[in-house]
């Protein structure tokens, strides 16, 4: 999943944040994790798409209401954390680090993935290695020219896609040699090859090629007019939806549906089925720029994100501390080398699974943190009857997509995996609770929703 580039606050246009989101959203969740989803909806993956579409919206649309009234350096956790107290602020705050640890071991595994592209023989974890010792290198030297690093990617990222589309659409034209000229499902059950429990089972693929609109939600305060921060989310959402439609829907549409795999990006894989010798290659080595800025930028997060719960005192001291470059904290680095190494050592160990673990995993994370947005907003900000419908709406979407991964044996593994993490989150809870009681720092303060939001939302 990757981060926008940093911009001047107060300086952006609201379409400029559209666009910007729309480039810094785009990732490996949907280069590689759609071929996930393909496999278990078949063409019916499309309608997951529509749906996480709607409930990325929702989620947005809440969040930019809560940061345009209220600006906080610490976004949706410190909404979690004045709604409902300290344990809210921490616990959303670590789900939202182990989330971003596998979402960065889910980019450095994709990442190997497309290597082993051209270099089917060598290990997975070679690569990875390979990978991470790269990121950590950018993260120690600093953030020096790291926004126009990520603005140059992320239009490499674009072009990619349109280049994918023309391509495609040359194909439906009939232009192209070789392959299966593109069509239609031409029936309810081509277009449901796996029934009603497939797409159920794919939503969180969907919901993963979303991810990072959280991070959306704090570049909001960076708009001329905070206020205009839902419609430039909408208009987003609506641009993410058709590129993801059009360019997932052709693909499909060019190669059946059960031909694609996990090993390659159904992108490469619809191109490798016509005469065009370099085009997969060069496809292949895009990608392959895009998920390192992704990873990097994952990387930066999660060690950002560290030194944050440290300041606040939901982690120890020590993680803020000996900074390089006036950047990188020594041990806030050090703990994030850790986690590249444990994925690299669960690549050795399971190389054929790895990606879909923790893929399923890192999604779920991402959900449980979008589904606490939801929960926050309806404590501390004044809704309309039809905010409180999407509102509620949002809230189904997302646990639809969390009960659908125990419904295939594909994601249910990356489920448990996920839950393990709850699980460990809501126990150091339970330990620190007596702390904050005794520190009076356990009870957050309740926002008052007139001042937060005077006038009712739209």
């Amino acid at each position: 999943m990757n981060r926008g580039a940093k911009s001047k606050e107060g300086n952006l246009k609201w379409w400029q944040l559209s666009l910007l989101g729309v480039a810094s959203t785009i990732g490996t969740g949907y280069f590689l994790g759609s071929a996930l989803g393909i496999r278990l909806g078949g063409p019916a993956f499309l309608l997951s798409i529509i749906l996480a579409a709607a409930a990325t919206y929702f989620v947005f649309d809440v969040l930019a209401k809560m940061t345009a009234e209220d600006p906080q350096k610490g976004s949706f956790r410190t909404y979690a954390k004045k709604a409902f107290g300290r344990w809210a602020g921490f616990s959303t705050g670590w789900m939202y680090w182990c989330s971003e640890v596998l979402i960065m071991g889910s980019q450095m595994t994709a990442l190997a993935i497309f290597s082993r592209f051209w270099f089917p023989s060598v290990p997975m974890w070679i690569f990875a290695s390979g990978y991470a010792v790269l990121g950590l290198i950018v993260i120690w030297l600093g953030n020096k020219g790291f926004d126009r690093l990520e603005n140059v990617l992320a239009v490499i990222k674009v072009a990619a896609i349109v280049m994918f589309l023309i391509i495609a659409g040359a194909a439906w034209m009939g232009w192209l040699k070789g392959g299966t000229k593109p069509h239609f499902p031409g029936s309810l059950n081509a277009f449901f090859p796996a029934g009603g429990k497939g797409v159920w089972s794919s939503l969180i693929f969907a919901f993963y090629a979303f991810g990072g609109i959280e991070v959306m939600g704090m570049m909001a305060v960076r708009l001329k007019n905070p206020k205009e921060a839902p419609k430039s989310g909408k208009v987003m959402i609506i641009l993410l939806s058709i590129v993801y439609v059009l360019s997932i829907g052709l693909a499909v549409m060019m190669v059946a549906w059960n031909q694609f795999s996990t090993t390659k990006s159904p992108f490469v894989v619809a191109l490798s089925s016509y005469q065009l010798p370099f085009i997969p290659h060069i496809f292949n080595a895009v990608l392959i720029v895009a998920g390192f800025s992704t990873m990097v930028a994952s990387l930066y997060a999660i060690t950002t994100m560290l030194v944050t719960l440290s300041e606040d005192h939901d982690a120890p001291k020590i993680f803020a501390a000996k900074k390089f470059h006036r950047q990188a904290p020594v041990y806030a680095l050090s703990l994030t080398a850790g986690g590249l190494i444990l994925s690299i050592v669960l690549s050795l160990l399971i190389p054929g699974k790895i990606y879909e673990y923790l893929t399923t995993a890192a999604g779920l994370m991402l959900l449980y943190n979008w589904l606490f947005i939801l929960i926050s907003a309806g404590k501390i900000v004044q809704l309309t009857m039809w905010g409180q419908i999407k509102r509620y709406t949002g809230m189904l979407l997302i646990v639809s997509a969390v009960s659908g991964t125990a419904m295939h044996p594909t994601s249910r593994t990356g489920l448990l995996i996920s839950l393990g993490f709850l699980v460990i989150i809501g126990l150091v809870v339970l330990c620190m609770r007596p702390i904050w009681k005794k520190s009076g720092s356990g009870q957050g303060k309740t926002l008052n929703k007139s001042k937060l939001n005077p006038k009712p939302a739209r």
